[in-house]
């Protein structure tokens, strides 16, 4: 089934169940008023829900309604978690071959992964509000999953039962504000604005033979200022599968349900043509771009994003139709800031 969650002026919005199609939606009020009220209580509630869903593909739906992505907060508006994975490395491998350092072994063996905010996320279609064009705005196309309770010491496998929902991210980084983070040894924080999710969350099934082994075998794909930049396959790369993931934060602690698994940049690797290393699927984030533009010339030559570009970022499935609904975003000065939504 497919879920979203609409504006209502209030911080966790109205609970919808939107058709397969993307083209209708009933408020699923009902049933639960907030998303996180039916991944807290996923077995009883999510039944219904997919009796609903059914009913509305079916055209049967009596309070059915267009759906409009415009009207969409993220799905999952608030979290008790968002950790953000690095989970294609072949991303890691050309920034850092870019600046001349090498990969440490145990990337191959343990996952990268740090703690985002997760108390204001951006709508689908929010701007991307930013203090200045200096600090390097980039976006960032990832797929992730939300997940249930997940207990501590959990295996691959047993994590990856724990998928609940997925949905798309674009995880914006100000790309000048990093190195000086990093430096400090504690991660990111300043550098790591709000992010944005796609307008829908899907259940696994809804993607059929496309979910498999915890990755999703689909391209993810990138406009930037109208112009496709990325058409990246987000499965075979994928070094840790969403199950290694989650299962990394189980180590030490349990996961909630809740809690919000990004997969980082998606990321595929170079291919020989003619003698000459080239990115024929293009790239999920700008900071990608410059790295191979230094590998190949010695020095970037793509500046990173200005006030009025747009980026969209969408999942189309095997029939060809939009899984979860685009990202659609543009880069905003601060006087675009939206207001903090009342409590709920």
């Amino acid at each position: 089934m497919k879920l979203a969650t609409y504006k209502d002026g209030s911080r966790d919005g109205q609970l919808v169940v939107v058709s397969r199609d993307l083209a209708t939606a009933h408020f699923a009020t009902d049933i639960a008023n907030h998303l996180q009220q039916v991944l807290d209580d996923w077995n009883f509630l999510s039944p219904q829900l997919q009796d609903l869903y059914d009913t509305l593909n079916h055209g049967k739906a009596r309070h059915a309604f267009p759906f409009e992505a415009r009207s969409c907060m993220a799905p999952l508006p608030r979290a008790f978690q968002w950790a953000d994975g690095s989970a294609y490395l072949n991303h890691v491998e050309l920034v850092r071959q870019a600046r001349g350092a090498e990969v440490p072994k145990s990337f191959y063996t343990d996952p990268l992964m740090y703690q985002g905010g997760s108390d204001d996320f951006l709508g689908p279609c929010d701007p991307v509000v930013c203090p200045s064009e200096a600090l390097g705005i980039d976006f960032e196309a990832e797929v992730a999953v939300i997940t249930g309770d997940v207990r501590m010491g959990a295996s691959a496998a047993q994590a990856l039962e724990g998928v609940r929902l997925l949905m798309l991210v674009n995880d914006v980084s100000l790309r000048k504000l990093i190195p000086d983070e990093l430096a400090k040894g504690f991660g990111f924080l300043q550098s790591k604005p709000a992010s944005a999710f796609s307008p829908v969350a899907v259940t696994p099934d809804e993607l059929g033979e496309a979910w498999q082994g915890g990755r999703v075998h689909l391209t993810l794909q990138s406009t930037w200022n109208g112009r496709k930049v990325g058409m990246c396959e987000a499965g075979p790369e994928m070094t840790f599968h969403f199950g290694q993931l989650i299962a990394h934060i189980c180590k030490t602690r349990n996961v909630r349900a809740g809690s919000i698994v990004g997969s980082g940049t998606v990321s595929n690797k170079g291919v020989e043509i003619k003698g000459k290393t080239e990115w024929p699927k293009g790239y999920s984030c700008i900071a990608e771009k410059r790295a191979i533009e230094t590998i190949q010339d010695g020095q970037p030559s793509t500046e990173f994003m200005k006030y009025g570009d747009t980026i969209r970022i969408e999942m189309k499935g095997l029939d060809g139709v939009s899984v979860f609904g685009a990202i659609d975003q543009e880069i905003a000065p601060p006087t675009s800031a939206r207001k903090p939504e009342a409590r709920s």
